[in-house]
């Protein structure tokens, strides 16, 4: 099997990032931004559970021989990906389910949360990318201060936003403070 495409020139991706269609990358690709904004190496690729089986499995069940720590899988309506990828490989998984026509994402999101016991497929809410990039993060930080540091300095800046869009709107509805 190909892999999915290493998308940064580094030796070693550490996080896989899979969908079911390419259609689905423009509501995968915050997780992909999150990643890079950190540094963190990635591979990002095509892999659908029911129209490329084999390979899913392949990959699912190789990826952390090849230096994968994480893998973020997205995908809408029966959204098998996610789940099936964690039933064949050791690593931790994150789903993001995707909104399609009819359900607005409900469905993809009960497909990937309702996984039996044994099979941990973490999920984010439905099309939120951005919280699968900060959760790989936050996951490969575990093992690393220089990652650590980095999410506290990204959690400080979030808090400082608040803090200024707070102050913004008071001077702009009540004339200062």
């Amino acid at each position: 099997m190909t892999s999915p495409e290493n998308t940064q020139n580094t030796p070693q991706p550490l996080v896989g990032i899979v969908m079911g269609s390419d259609s689905d990358w423009p509501t995968v690709q915050p997780a992909a931004e999150v990643l890079a904004e950190f540094g963190i190496p990635m591979e990002i690729g095509v892999v659908s559970a029911h129209r490329t089986p084999e390979r899913m499995l392949d990959y699912a069940r190789n990826a952390h021989t090849s230096g994968i720590k994480v893998i973020i899988a997205c995908a809408g309506g029966a959204a098998h990906l996610p789940g099936m990828i964690a039933a064949a490989t050791p690593l931790p998984v994150i789903g993001i389910p995707r909104a399609l026509g009819n359900l607005d994402g409900l469905d993809s999101l009960l497909s990937i949360v309702q996984m039996p016991a044994g099979v941990p497929t973490a999920t984010v809410s439905i099309d939120g990318a951005k919280n699968a990039g900060l959760l790989a993060v936050r996951t490969l930080a575990v093992g690393s201060e220089q990652l650590m540091e980095q999410m506290v300095r990204y959690q400080e800046a979030m808090r400082d936003q608040v803090f200024e869009k707070d102050r913004a709107l008071k001077y702009k509805l009540m004339g200062g403070e």
